[in-house]
């Protein structure tokens, strides 16, 4: 049930996040909200901790001061509702060796209940054009096909947010142009995406509202 005072199409809400590690502050008052069908970008130099809020958005790290929610509840990874909402691309994307990127896709969509795993797989591998590579190991995969495979791997799960981490990384020109189309029929779908970004053009191309990850710390 939503908070009374909580917007409808209200999905991410960042409340005074705050994060430490030992005497360094990473980065406090960070407040902000991301709407269903919106993108919100975070920008910013290195070291800003916009990558650590985003491990905080998904359950992999945690707050020591403020709150994030998602729907209206606290992040929590272990619960399967959250599992069902947020869907993200932070760090480097677990394959297993002996799998190809069809079978991992699969393994994916089946682990989290989605309905027809292999037809949302070859789907999904045809939407992120790794149609070709279907029956290829991970391993045997560019830089830039492998990033392809772990952004496909948050499209066969079930989300009401996106979360990705420096999407464009090893992405050519090309590439780029794909991941703001997808992005872009991600929100025209009805989801709320997070992204931290170092490319000006994404972040024009994608993006409904910024946070300057300089003015955190």
């Amino acid at each position: 049930m939503l908070n009374p005072s909580q917007p409808e199409d209200q999905v991410l809400a960042v409340r005074d996040a705050e994060r430490r590690f030992g005497d360094l502050r990473v980065f406090a008052a960070v407040t902000f909200d991301v709407l269903a069908g919106r993108c919100c970008a975070i920008v910013g130099a290195n070291g800003a901790g916009k990558s650590t809020l985003l491990r905080c958005v998904t359950g992999a790290d945690r707050l020591d001061g403020g709150t994030i929610t998602v729907d209206g509840s606290v992040v929590d990874e272990s619960s399967p509702t959250f599992r069902a909402a947020v869907a993200s691309v932070v760090g480097d994307v677990a394959t297993f060796a002996h799998l190809t990127a069809h079978e991992h896709l699969q393994l994916v969509a089946t682990a989290h209940g989605m309905p027809d795993p292999y037809v949302l797989a070859t789907r999904t591998l045809s939407d992120v054009g790794l149609s070709s590579a279907a029956d290829q190991l991970p391993v045997t995969l560019s830089s830039g096909q492998r990033r392809r495979l772990a952004v496909a791997s948050a499209f066969v799960r079930p989300r009401r947010l996106l979360v990705l981490d420096e999407p464009e990384q090893h992405l050519d020109a090309g590439g780029r142009a794909w991941l703001a189309a997808r992005i872009n029929a991600e929100k025209a779908a009805g989801t709320a995406v997070l992204i931290v970004s170092h490319d000006p053009a994404l972040v024009s191309a994608v993006a409904d509202d910024t946070v300057d990850g300089d003015s955190w710390r």
